[in-house]
């Protein structure tokens, strides 16, 4: 008897090399994807513009990079003394407004730079609950703390997102032909809005994601959410918070990731990294014997085989420093 019901993933209708440019943006679970590439040598740009969770939200920030001269001054506000910008995270803050929006308008153009030539944008969509400013209607990306009254809480309706993200995604598909988008629903629960809202919430988004796939073979779908809910689906695939995935959890979302979206060659080379890793990870009960020696040598040799593929300066520095100590028995 089978006792797990596994997620069977479409491949996507494109695969990702080592030397892909790719950007992640969206919730948390974007920047948990995005550092697990970077650590496996991709070419990943994460989360630049801060953490967003509902996908109005990340549309802006999408058009935003593509038009940085958009950013508006109206949606500044002043908070515990810094100044904070209603379209992006609380991590963007500043002492002056001029301060604030100098660092937002170069983080935009940057990470509009590097979407004009990326591969692919993978975007990860958090929830469908957003805040609205009462003062004029528009949903905002973080409340920063502002008071209460301030804000109208409510679901954005599946037209709004659909609308939004198509109209973000379109326009940079057109500059980029070479861009590809790869949508995610976060498996991260949001249970502070009570779990029938957080059902009702995540189905919107994965709704909107199937219908935007539907209507572009240059966009797929990714379904993490489906693994964490349906194929994992026990709760010791959840940190203490209930709330999280384990990392046993994200390192089994990561190789469904892998095997669904990247080349052949790109996945051979996982495979040696992923011993490299555990190799360059290695402390020996005595560093300075022969035998540890040995093993530094043939790592040095490991690490000089992938250098055309992918920079491996850092680690190469790292096991070179010990290979230099003295031998213990040449002492």
């Amino acid at each position: 008897m089978d006792f797990r019901t596994p997620v069977t993933i479409t491949p996507m209708p494109f695969r990702l090399s080592l030397a892909s440019p790719v950007l992640t943006l969206g919730s948390c679970f974007a920047k948990t994807m995005g550092e697990r590439l970077r650590e496996n040598k991709f070419n990943a740009s994460v989360n630049p513009l801060g953490t967003v969770y509902n996908p109005v939200s990340l549309a802006r920030l999408l058009d935003l990079s593509r038009q940085p001269h958009l950013l508006s001054p109206d949606r500044l506000v002043q908070t515990e003394g810094r100044w904070r910008h209603y379209d992006f995270h609380s991590c963007f803050a500043a002492d002056t407004p001029e301060e604030l929006l100098a660092a937002i308008t170069r983080t935009v153009q940057q990470t509009g730079g590097f979407l004009q030539t990326a591969q692919c944008l993978a975007l990860t969509l958090g929830t469908s609950v957003a805040y609205r400013l009462r003062a004029d209607g528009q949903v905002v990306a973080n409340c920063h703390k502002a008071p209460a009254a301030l804000f109208d809480k409510s679901m954005l309706r599946l037209d709004e997102i659909v609308s939004a993200l198509e109209a973000s995604l379109s326009a940079w598909l057109s500059a980029n032909p070479s861009l590809r988008i790869i949508l995610t629903v976060s498996p991260v629960r949001h249970v502070k809005d009570t779990l029938p809202v957080n059902s009702a919430s995540k189905s919107l988004l994965r709704v909107a994601c199937h219908l935007l796939a539907e209507r572009s073979p240059r966009m797929g779908y990714f379904p993490a959410y489906e693994i964490m809910l349906d194929d994992l689906r026990d709760y010791r695939f959840y940190e203490a918070d209930m709330i999280h995935p384990t990392e046993v959890a994200e390192t089994y979302i990561w190789e469904r990731f892998a095997e669904a979206c990247f080349d052949e060659e790109a996945k051979r080379f996982l495979l040696e990294w992923t011993r490299i890793r555990r190799d360059l990870a290695h402390r020996p009960f005595a560093a300075h014997s022969a035998a540890h020696r040995r093993f530094l040598a043939g790592l040095e040799q490991k690490l000089l085989r992938l250098a055309a593929q992918t920079d491996v300066t850092e680690e190469l520095g790292c096991v070179r420093r010990q290979l230099a100590t003295p031998d213990e028995n040449a002492m």
